[in-house]
């Protein structure tokens, strides 16, 4: 098992992740650029994460976390731009918001467990 695999902020990405791309496969109606970009958006959340965990110096690994971070604020911009023409329920916002909301916090916990 990778290190990344052991983190619960990880595991929350998954299911979080299983889910939008689940939701903008069925749904035909969101222009493809922006499924597109919030596919690779929320999906570079996991990727920057499990990078910086396999870097050594405790400055690359702020680094990717802060990567993630920023692709989180990305994700929630397409969420909440498909929420303002409205191609989703108030229910699966909640609900995506919510999760990009938690794994933010659970990344800047990260990130700050890493400047002690």
């Amino acid at each position: 098992m990778f290190d990344f695999e052991k983190l619960d902020v990880y595991q929350v990405l998954r299911k979080l992740n299983f889910d939008v791309f689940h939701f903008l496969n069925t749904d035909k109606k969101i222009e493809p650029l922006i499924k597109d970009q919030w596919k690779r958006a929320s999906l570079g959340v996991m990727l920057s994460l499990a990078e910086g965990t396999g870097r050594i110096s405790v400055n690359d690994k702020k680094h990717y976390i802060t990567m993630a971070r920023g692709n989180i604020n990305e994700s929630v911009t397409l969420l909440q731009f498909t929420f303002d023409n409205g191609h989703i329920k108030d229910k699966e916002y909640a609900g995506f918001y919510e999760k990009y909301e938690q794994v933010s916090k659970m990344l800047l916990g990260m990130y700050r467990s890493y400047s002690k």
